[in-house]
């Protein structure tokens, strides 16, 4: 079964889906949108230097992503504002990471695809790492769920109740950091982001509970990926661009029926 290219393109796209969706939750509830695409971002530097060292990709984007994260968490509030230290990290990231993919001369390197995907050409062990990888973020957001929860809403009460809020971001930036590495095979560098924010956005309107937004956002990336390729088989269009399309345009039906039931009530 998992032979056929189409199967595992799906069942990589809904891995993602399931790991990218709930993480998305968390960047909108901290409004982090920026702090997800700096790690992203970052990953590329992590490809190249994962190739040059004839390492794993994913291992290589994973750390990365991980030193970003990290990097960014202990220069906040030094000085530099959140967004400003983002911009000049996530953008120098991803320049050092394409001026050292152009030193690797005696490695081929479809650059493109790291960039915006290509989840067309995903393998058996491919898969194997993106759901292991989705597993892992699913196992520690459930672990953490209450905790992180609770620190993300209102950081005084975590203290109160005994939990580490900066332990609880540190958990948040590892679950990221394994996102980014899992995603960047299907929707790329560029697009990682919308895919852990849009869904989420779209399922905001209409959840009642924090778990509910959850569910929403992944029955919406899930939706997302199986319309996006759909699209691209149909039409010729990058897949990974596709995926994105798909959920911005149900984010837009969102937000029209949000306005709608709201001037209706």
């Amino acid at each position: 079964m998992l032979d056929d290219f189409l199967i595992r393109s799906t069942l990589a796209g809904l891995g993602v889906a399931l790991a990218a969706a709930p993480m998305g939750c968390f960047v909108v509830w901290r409004r982090m949108a920026y702090f997800g695409d700096a790690t992203a971002h970052a990953s590329i530097l992590g490809v190249a230097i994962a190739l040059a060292l004839s390492l794993s990709v994913f291992l290589g984007a994973m750390i990365m992503a991980l030193l970003m994260a990290l990097a960014v968490s202990g220069l906040s509030g030094r000085g530099y504002a959140v967004d400003t230290l983002l911009g000049v990290l996530a953008h120098s990231a991803l320049a050092f990471g394409l001026v050292a993919v152009s030193f690797l001369s005696g490695v081929r390197i479809d650059l493109m695809a790291y960039l915006f995907g290509d989840i067309l050409a995903v393998g058996k062990t491919d898969l194997l790492v993106i759901w292991g990888g989705a597993g892992l973020v699913l196992g520690l957001l459930a672990w953490r769920w209450s905790a992180l929860l609770t620190s993300t809403l209102n950081p005084d009460l975590a203290h109160a109740s005994g939990i580490d809020p900066k332990r609880e971001q540190l958990v948040l930036t590892l679950a990221l950091a394994v996102v980014v590495a899992v995603a960047i095979k299907v929707v790329g560098v560029l697009l990682i982001a919308a895919l852990l924010i849009i869904p989420a956005a779209a399922a905001r309107p209409f959840a009642r509970t924090p778990e509910g937004m959850a569910v929403i956002a992944v029955v919406v990336a899930a939706l997302s990926v199986l319309g996006g390729l759909q699209a691209s088989l149909m039409m010729d269009t990058p897949t990974g661009p596709s995926i994105v399309c798909v959920a911005a345009l149900i984010f837009a039906g969102s937000a029209l029926g949000a306005t709608l039931h709201r001037r209706l009530a």
